[in-house]
């Protein structure tokens, strides 16, 4: 019985997509190629690849630009009150709004920036706010 099982988990998990696997790695290794990765600790590369997942809220809202805004704006101020209180999981919904993802790049928080801009409609009651996830722009209505 344990040599059926050790050659039928063998089968699933090497011999079965070997195939598929191998038109995987070459393609990968063409985009990526492993000698560079190599200058990687393992810990280091998963934060490449997969972001921070550790986060300094107040560095965050120390990093933003605010166009039409001022840090003193009462919406500015309303705004990073009711972010603080968010439980840390609303706060990686608000990361993942912003940006297209719950993580910081690899390069840091200290670098990662996002804008606040005061969309400066007629009525500002009837606009939700809403983000342009490529450029981390978050358009505030007042």
């Amino acid at each position: 019985r344990k040599e059926f099982v050790d050659l039928y988990v063998n089968y699933v998990f090497n011999e079965s997509i070997r195939k598929p696997f191998e038109g995987f790695m070459r393609g990968f290794l063409r985009g990526c190629p492993a000698r560079k990765w190599k200058m990687f600790l393992p810990v280091e590369l998963q934060t490449v690849l997969e972001g921070h997942t550790k986060f300094d809220w107040r560095l965050l809202e120390k990093n933003v630009t605010y166009i039409q805004y001022g840090m003193l704006d009462r919406t500015i101020r309303n705004f990073w009150t009711v972010f603080h209180k968010l439980p840390e999981e609303k706060k990686k919904m608000f990361l993942a709004f912003l940006s297209g993802s719950d993580r910081i790049p690899g390069y840091g928080l200290e670098r990662f920036t996002f804008s606040i801009v005061d969309p400066q409609v007629e009525n500002p009651d009837e606009l939700y706010p809403f983000a342009n996830t490529c450029s981390r722009i978050l358009f505030l209505p007042r």
